[in-house]
């Protein structure tokens, strides 16, 4: 006779199918958000693509926010394996901020998303529809500005750049970034080493 599978069993391979299920959703679901905005995901797009069941695909997210919400936090993770953290091996300061920039560049131009960006070509269509989505996506940019910041103040206190307003050259760096996806998605060549020459002019010696 066959042994009964134990209840943890059945709950373990559920739950492991569940979470593969989900992973398969996402990696298409950003990629499709990055082409045509997280208002083009849905579920019955998602089940044609991946082949998996609407129902099921429904079962994970729930609604459309709850969808649109995990594929925001899913493009971060992986913006931050692709950028942030193989960045994290060089000295805090200009040689950290030069890191970061280059593998953005690296992760724009490669891209790691069709679309490019994934932050640049979400944010812009919910920057004026208040709501959950539109926080995260804000979430996420304050976080990368935030970063930017840090890594030019730490340059500055340890005299490798003039002094400056980390603040607004965060933001200045971040603008050029958001301009050179766009330009590299309408196939500029020089969009990239553009965008080095600019950011190099933040980091002028005392």
């Amino acid at each position: 006779m066959e042994s009964v599978p134990r209840t943890a069993e059945i709950t373990d391979k559920r739950l492991l199918r569940g979470a593969r299920t989900r992973a398969t959703v996402l990696r298409h679901a950003v990629d499709i958000a990055s082409l045509d905005g997280l208002d083009g995901l849905s579920f019955g797009r998602l089940a044609e693509d991946t082949g998996l069941s609407k129902a099921g695909i429904q079962t994970l997210f729930r609604t459309k926010e709850a969808l649109q919400l995990a594929a925001v936090d899913h493009a971060r993770d992986r913006f931050v394996e692709a950028v942030v953290e193989p960045a994290r091996s060089a000295p805090h300061g200009v040689a950290r901020l030069r890191a970061l920039v280059e593998h953005w560049m690296v992760y724009a131009t490669t891209p790691l998303f069709p679309g490019g960006c994934f932050r640049v070509a979400t944010m812009a269509e919910h920057d004026s529809k208040p709501g959950p989505v539109r926080d995260a996506l804000f979430r996420d940019q304050r976080a990368w500005v935030r970063l930017l910041a840090r890594e030019l103040r730490a340059a500055a206190s340890a005299g490798e750049i003039a002094e400056l307003d980390a603040d607004l050259a965060a933001f200045q760096i971040d603008a050029v970034l958001c301009a050179t996806n766009t330009a590299l998605r309408i196939g500029d060549p020089d969009a990239a080493d553009r965008a080095r020459r600019i950011v190099e002019s933040f980091l002028r010696t005392p």
